[in-house]
């Protein structure tokens, strides 16, 4: 008996005759099965997870996100559950002044040519696996973990356990959409040594989702930051807090100091260490920390940008290929990009895999790199103490919030590059 996932249209399969085996299936992975479909190939994911299940709590998807959310037809599904914050908004946490404004709402949507939108992760996934449902062309298999790869001059086989049992599935591309820890990375790295390994950033982030209508929801109205996502900046910590699952809730995060916790998703670490690094800061600030507890602890891993494909049959995307600290809110963003421009990539060179995803590697390598200078950047900015927070603030206000919008127009306003065959 096999444990091939079924093909949901046989007669239509059939017709496909490149096949593209992805390992994960989460944002990373779906948007990726979405693309390859879109492109004219036919998918396999494979989740090692018996049941989807969102990691995770709020995500910010700016438009270079939503952008291609929506030419993937997903879009539309999320958009019930997701709230269109009309400013990104930074505070001072000691005193709660604003010390600049980017407009998002229609603003930012008129001028980027698509939504600025948070969301609960599990509304995104959701979004996207309805619309894999749709797709003849893909087959998802949860329960399934990549145990070993194969790669020859014709393509590559990944050898499959699912329910106990051993499965090979052949195709031309295996695709690493399977997060920091990815399996896939870390089968490629006992063959070569170019493929880096996760590490410990030093960076805990605490998370607490509550109810709007919670004693939590009604602290965080009084901040007046129920239809934005605000950043509140201390030298210790910074928090960024906004809406979700239709206003319903809001996510809260807090970025501190601390030591490795667990290897995995949350892990528990000393609530004293987010409490001692917001001494100092504003009563009703102090106050939504109390009452939003307890809070979980997820330590912050980064991957190295090294080696992200062999020659012609694997590649790693998002997480798995360059995990980066979340400070420009774009780690799950760059993720979407990858998986879009790869299958274009992979669908231009039908006949020279390698030149595909070389093609694909010069043009992500940059626009990664430049992403995770972004994140550091900001990071120096809201922890800044002393005469540096004093020069921060004077310089986001003379920008003012249309030159900070300006300032965002190389991120936000990315389109997927045209390849053009030399």
């Amino acid at each position: 008996t096999s444990t091939r996932p079924p093909d949901r249209h046989p007669a239509m399969t059939e017709t496909r005759s490149r096949q593209v085996i992805i390992a994960g299936a989460g944002i990373a992975g779906l948007t990726a099965a979405l693309a390859f479909a879109e492109r004219g190939l036919s998918v396999k994911v494979f989740e090692q997870a018996p049941r989807l299940e969102a990691a995770g709590a709020g995500i910010q998807l700016s438009p270079n996100a939503t952008r291609i959310l929506r030419q993937l037809g997903a879009l539309d599904r999320l958009a019930a559950r997701a709230i269109r914050p009309e400013a990104v908004v930074l505070k001072d946490a000691s005193s709660l002044r604003e010390l600049a404004r980017v407009p998002m709402g229609q603003a930012g949507e008129d001028r980027w040519r698509a939504p600025y939108l948070v969301a609960h992760r599990a509304d995104v996934q959701a979004a996207l696996l309805s619309r894999v449902s749709e797709q003849p062309a893909i087959s998802l298999a949860t329960g399934a973990r990549v145990i070993g790869i194969a790669i020859d001059t014709s393509g590559v086989t990944a050898t499959v356990e699912a329910e106990g049992r051993t499965v090979e599935a052949r195709g031309d591309l295996l695709v690493g959409a399977d997060g920091v820890w990815s399996s896939i990375r870390a089968l490629l790295a006992s063959q070569e040594s170019g493929f880096a390994n996760s590490r410990f950033s030093g960076e805990l982030a605490w998370r607490s989702t509550v109810a709007a209508d919670s004693a939590a929801g009604r602290i965080f109205s009084t901040l007046g930051a129920g239809d934005c996502v605000t950043t509140f900046l201390h030298s210790g910590f910074h928090m960024v807090a906004y809406p979700v699952s239709g206003g319903e809730a809001f996510n809260l995060v807090a970025f501190t100091r601390g030591e490795r916790i667990a290897e995995g998703w949350s892990g528990h670490a000393d609530p004293a260490i987010l409490s001692g690094a917001m001494r100092g800061t504003a009563p009703a600030l102090l106050r939504l920390a109390k009452e939003a507890a307890p809070w979980i602890a997820w330590p912050i891993h980064t991957v190295e940008q090294r080696q992200w494909t062999t020659p012609r049959s694997v590649a790693l995307i998002g997480d798995a290929a360059h995990a980066m600290t979340p400070f420009a809110a774009q780690g799950a963003v760059m993720a979407i990009e990858d998986a879009a421009v790869l299958a274009s990539a992979v669908a231009d060179f039908p006949g020279d895999p390698a030149q595909s995803l070389a093609v694909w590697e010069n043009l992500r390598r940059p626009r990664i790199a430049k992403v995770a200078r972004r994140g550091a950047l900001n990071r120096l900015a809201w922890h800044a103490t002393g005469p540096v927070a004093i020069a921060r603030n004077l310089f986001v206000a003379a920008r003012g919030p249309r030159k900070l919008a300006s300032d965002l127009d190389w991120l936000y306003g990315w389109e997927q590059p045209k390849i053009v065959r030399r």
